[in-house]
């Protein structure tokens, strides 16, 4: 136990809601693999030594005495301890409090809401969430941890201490250099952990790679010292009358020796063809917190005009806090082999924020600051040529591994469809990335892209068709396909909240049109028959008299009234003018709060179909106007919207089904 100085009561304080809430995860869970913990203590020693580095870069007495930067981990398997020491920045007392008595995640409060209750299922998400200091209470009952800032005196030191229940305790201490120890009390069924060959395999596996030795005591130290004991206890039977001996012999310890059991050689600094494939995963858990193997990467370093390395990834899950516009994103970014920041998010595009990974460059000042970020050239041309080659990983998925990029499509998909509004430049390639729903389709899922629309294309078709809606059932379901369905051609559906923004911004795709099929006039083109063209317009001009009427029942409520090309089975549909604001539009700018203006739909009229004809016959004006009512509510609803007074709609159909016997 390390010497302190203690107050004559420690301050004993109760953990936020949701740091409790977590820490009975931690306690109680079934996760299977629960070695990470000693993976998630090296990761967070390890970036409080960069931090470290970084700090002192502009104020070299931070370093103190001991330059030496390292995690060195001991343990004791009668007491069942382990204990990780760091020669890093170390925290204050109320750094203590703030970080490891309290959750500093934005997004917090919504992720322990996803808790099922389910033991096992909710042990899973703990690697969506990233857990760092607390996994240490999956196998620990009582952690303690002994920490001074570096810059501090040796008695401005803080003991911490939990059993991870309700509340910690705080106190005071003496620690004679910067940094952190900390001590894991272990659950006795966990005490196979406090054992040298175990640490060391997790260490080669999880942390092999960082730039910082991890130390532990030299496996043959103790024996040597233990024979170089004897020795000296043989020599003193033989020489009773040498007090002086027998006194240094009885005082002698027995010192440690130290040495370095990973690589220390950061991952990204060494060529590709040396590094495997597992290694490649297993830092990836170790700079992301992620529990899951990545789905791609790429390694590559630059030379020329600039000079860096990056090392991208492709996470397989969606981290829970990924529509939170304040979370934390970006890559780790090093210059000169020195860690500057995490999260440094000027090296690309929002619509990337899910790409993990290190980038290190030599052209960049090491005295840089986020806002020197934003106004540096080199890193313009860096952000660039990132962007380019995050997008030629994409690529490489989705052509080699169709079942890799649908899992990436279903966990990020949303976020790609953002990028043609946000990079102009790279717009024709994030189109080719983009998946789509299709009539095409077995299921509702989305699995076409443009270019296999484009390659389905009939003979004459000159134009992509889509239909926007709330739904893929209701896309599919919906009166403006039944043209399409007839003729054979495809349709892309629409459901996502931000496909029809997405179009806005993309409107070509290969030289073709993307089409909305329920907004303005029907046009298909040279797919249109001449001679059904000409039978409509002689249909339009019979029926101009309905046309009229339906026109006066529903003034106010309508832009127009016209007949539809588009119909074959239903009476009526309700289109959209071609500059007016879409459905789907309307309801993202109403739940953001914005004022929408007012949309009238244009009310289309199926000529062939029985119930028109009926309403045509009709001469009882107000019978008339009940069916013309009831086609314009059952059209709105077909359309997904709701009806501004559904009883005076149920009243009118009673009052119809009533007349009929």
């Amino acid at each position: 136990m390390p010497k302190t100085s203690r107050q004559p009561q420690a301050e004993t304080r109760g953990f936020e809601t949701e740091a409790k809430q977590l820490l009975h995860l931690m306690i109680h869970s079934l996760y299977s693999n629960k070695e990470i913990f000693l993976r998630e203590l090296i990761s967070n020693a390890s970036d409080a030594v960069d931090k470290l580095r970084f700090e002192a870069l502009s104020n070299p007495e931070l370093l103190g005495a001991n330059t030496q930067p390292s995690v060195t981990i001991d343990f004791d398997a009668d007491a069942k301890t382990i204990t990780l020491s760091d020669t890093g920045i170390g925290m204050s007392r109320d750094e203590v409090i703030t970080n490891l008595g309290t959750i500093a995640k934005s997004g917090t409060a919504a992720f322990l809401q996803g808790l099922t209750g389910d033991q096992k299922k909710d042990s899973q998400l703990i690697g969506q969430f990233g857990v760092g200091f607390y996994s240490a209470f999956i196998v620990a009952d009582t952690v303690e941890v002994l920490t001074r800032r570096a810059g501090t005196e040796a008695q401005e030191a803080t003991l911490w201490r939990s059993n991870g229940e309700a509340d910690y305790t705080i106190e005071s201490a003496e620690k004679a250099e910067a940094g952190t120890v900390i001590t894991l009390h272990l659950k006795t069924d966990e005490a196979d952990f406090a054992d040298g060959y175990r640490i060391r395999s997790i260490v080669k596996k999880y942390a092999d790679h960082l730039s910082i030795p991890v130390l532990m005591e030299k496996e043959d130290s103790s024996s040597e010292t233990a024979q170089e004991v004897d020795s000296a206890s043989e020599k003193e039977s033989e020489d009773k009358s040498d007090a002086a001996t027998e006194g240094n012999v009885e005082n002698k310890k027995p010192e440690k020796v130290y040495e370095a059991i990973n690589a220390a050689q950061a991952l990204w600094t060494r060529s590709r063809k040396d590094v495997k494939d597992d290694e490649y995963k297993e830092f990836y858990k170790l700079i992301t917190h992620d529990y899951q193997n990545p789905l791609n990467w790429s390694h590559n370093r630059v030379e020329g005009k600039l000079e860096y390395t990056s090392l991208l990834y492709i996470p397989s899950q969606a981290p829970y806090d990924l529509w939170n516009r304040d979370a934390a994103r970006g890559l780790k970014l090093y210059v000169q082999r020195v860690f500057i920041m995490d999260e440094a998010e000027q090296f690309l595009p929002l619509y990337l924020r899910f790409i993990k990974g290190v980038v290190d460059s030599n052209d960049i000042s090491l005295n840089v600051s986020r806002e020197i970020l934003q106004q540096d050239p080199v890193v313009d041309s860096m952000r660039s040529a990132l962007t380019k080659r995050a997008l030629d990983m994409l690529e490489k998925l989705k052509k080699s591994n169709p079942d890799d990029y649908a899992q990436f499509w279903k966990e990020f998909g949303l976020v790609l469809k953002e990028g043609p509004a946000e990079d102009f430049a790279n717009k024709e390639r994030i189109a080719k990335l983009l998946l789509f729903n299709s009539t095409h389709s077995a299921e509702d899922s989305q699995d076409q892209s443009l270019e296999d629309y484009v390659g389905r294309m009939k003979d004459g078709q000159d134009k992509i068709y889509f239909l926007v809606a709330e739904s893929a059932k209701a896309a599919r379901c919906s009166p403006h396909l039944e043209i399409f369905r007839k003729k054979g051609i495809e349709v892309l559906l629409l459901s996502d909240r931000i496909d029809e923004w997405l179009i806005s911004h993309l409107r070509n795709f290969d030289g073709k049109q993307l089409q909305d099929i329920s907004r303005g006039e029907l046009d298909l083109g040279k797919l249109d028959d001449e001679a059904d063209k000409k039978e409509q317009e002689e249909i339009e001009k019979k029926l101009e008299g309905l046309i009229s009427r339906v026109s006066a029942v529903l003034d106010g409520k309508v832009k127009s009234v016209r007949l539809s090309h588009r119909l074959t089975d239903s009476p009526a549909c309700l289109a959209v003018d071609d500059y007016d604001m879409g459905l789907q539009m309307r309801k993202i700018m109403e739940a953001s709060g914005q004022e929408v203006p007012e949309v009238k739909p244009i009310f289309e009229l199926n000529p062939d179909h029985s119930l028109v004809t009926k309403m045509d016959s009709e001469q009882d004006e107000e019978r008339f106007a009940d069916i013309a009512q009831i086609l314009f509510a059952q059209a709105t609803l077909a359309e997904g919207s709701q009806l501004d007074n559904p009883a005076e709609f149920s009243a009118r159909l009673n009052k119809l089904l009533l007349s009929l016997g």
